[in-house]
């Protein structure tokens, strides 16, 4: 490779619950770099997940990381072209690339709902994902299911 691979950043984690995942949440939430406003729809969001909630021994906090880990999926495809044809190939994820995937699968969706505010929309897919329903654990099982219908051409990996 000509170019090194670039450094990992350390990302400073959230103030209120010290946790690096939340703050990488936070920074996909984020818009035209407004941050404090994106950890205030989140925190938001948590609360309305901690009055929704039906499991009462779970935290907000334990909640969302559970419905985070219900939309991470496990393979996908790639394009691969081959003597002239181009095969979906189901690959094994990154765990990094995991994480970001669902974070980005969840926020997506949540944006697409239609309650009024970002904080009620984000706690409704929250909510939605720890119990393995909703959009973004539809978007995971339709990924899961395209790679294994491309299985036949997994030995094609690279």
């Amino acid at each position: 490779m000509r170019k090194k691979v670039a450094k990992k950043r350390k990302l400073l984690p959230d103030p209120k619950f010290n946790d690096q995942l939340v703050t990488r949440f936070v920074n996909n939430l984020m818009k035209d770099g407004k941050k404090s406003t994106a950890f205030k729809v989140f925190y938001d969001a948590l609360e309305i997940v901690e009055e929704r909630k039906q499991d009462e021994e779970k935290t907000s906090l334990e909640i969302w990381k559970d419905a985070l880990s219900n939309v991470m999926p496990h393979v996908e495809v790639r394009s691969r072209r081959v003597g002239g044809a181009t095969f979906q190939i189901p690959m094994q994820i990154r765990p990094d690339r995991k994480v970001s995937m669902a974070i980005k699968w969840m926020i997506l969706f949540a944006r697409k709902r239609n309650e009024k505010s970002m904080a009620q929309r984000l706690a409704g897919e929250v909510l939605a994902a720890a119990k393995e329903e909703g959009a973004a654990v539809k978007k995971k099982t339709d990924v899961h299911k395209m790679a294994e219908a491309n299985k036949a051409f997994s030995h094609f990996r690279f």
